[in-house]
């Protein structure tokens, strides 16, 4: 009884009149209640997180892994195909064909575009110490080698894979790892306070190129620069650099092993301008981009 008679008298309350004038503004009350939904719509849509590239497991003919951006592995083989060529090309000229081994990055208090002018710095000088007509070194500074939003387990795939050549018996004559004097020849060291020379290169670097101002402004600091041109810099901090010495000793280990090259047919490994010793090139050291992706 109770809700039919609540239903009546709801019936019964009165009707509210709508003028002329208010029955006019409806239709434009509902366009612009439109047009603010669709808005709406369309930011949120703009704000919607975008679906990132997956990460694959990609292992190598050596049997080294990396988890890696699937939508770089075409481009990887495309870059690693030109570099075959490169080396065909400095082959056929009679050339001895070197890989170098140098730090990039800029943690620990280095500098991206630095370590890149410390890296070229460093080819010019092994070529004209063994003449530039007779030997020819890969740079992987190169702009040939970028990679678009590449991390270091991509590039480090790409590398991997033109050292180890499509045999897996190595791919270059020689591997140079840059070590302190190759960075002591690019800062013009002496013996003679060389830590005061990077503070004067730094203020003035800091003056003349804006690249390396928005590092400061960005955290690099006088002190940790000092420290790592001084105390660290060589191939010895690089994580990637630790990937590629292991990846000639394992190269170097299925040479000795094939029966047509033998202890004498290892790729020569050379350290801050020296050969290393049999006991430090058959040492393995720690890895650094080395892994698979997380299951």
């Amino acid at each position: 009884m109770g809700s039919r008679g609540r239903r009546k008298n709801d019936r019964d309350l009165p009707v509210p009149s709508i003028s002329r004038e208010e029955r006019a503004v409806l239709p434009i009350q509902r366009w612009v209640v439109s047009a603010i939904a669709v808005a709406l719509a369309a930011t949120l849509s703009t704000h919607a997180p975008v679906a990132t590239a997956a990460k694959v497991t990609e292992c190598t003919k050596i049997g080294i892994c990396y988890c890696v951006e699937g939508d770089l592995k075409a481009t990887i083989a495309t870059k690693v195909d030109r570099f075959r060529q490169v080396l065909a090309e400095q082959r056929k000229m009679g050339k001895a064909v070197g890989y170098l081994s140098v730090p990039l990055t800029s943690a620990g208090g280095g500098n991206f575009d630095i370590n890149k002018e410390v890296a070229e710095s460093a080819k010019a000088a092994i070529e004209k110490r063994f003449g530039a007509d007779y030997l020819y070194v890969l740079n992987p500074g190169t702009l040939d080698a970028d990679l678009p939003k590449g991390t270091g387990s991509d590039y480090m795939l790409m590398w991997t894979t033109l050292l180890e050549g499509q045999d897996g018996l190595g791919d270059f004559d020689f591997v140079y790892f840059a070590g302190p004097q190759d960075f002591a020849r690019y800062f013009a060291f002496d013996g003679n306070n060389d830590m005061a020379k990077l503070e004067q290169y730094f203020d003035n670097r800091v003056k003349t190129n804006p690249g390396f101002a928005k590092a400061v402004e960005g955290g690099l600091t006088k002190p940790a620069f000092r420290r790592y041109y001084a105390l660290r810099a060589s191939s010895s901090v690089s994580r990637g650099a630790h990937d590629e010495w292991n990846i000639f000793k394992m190269i170097n280990e299925r040479r000795r092993a094939d029966g047509k090259i033998g202890t004498p047919g290892q790729i020569p490994v050379l350290f801050d301008g020296r050969g290393v010793n049999p006991t430090d090139a058959e040492a393995s050291v720690s890895e650094g981009y080395v892994g698979k992706c997380a299951p």
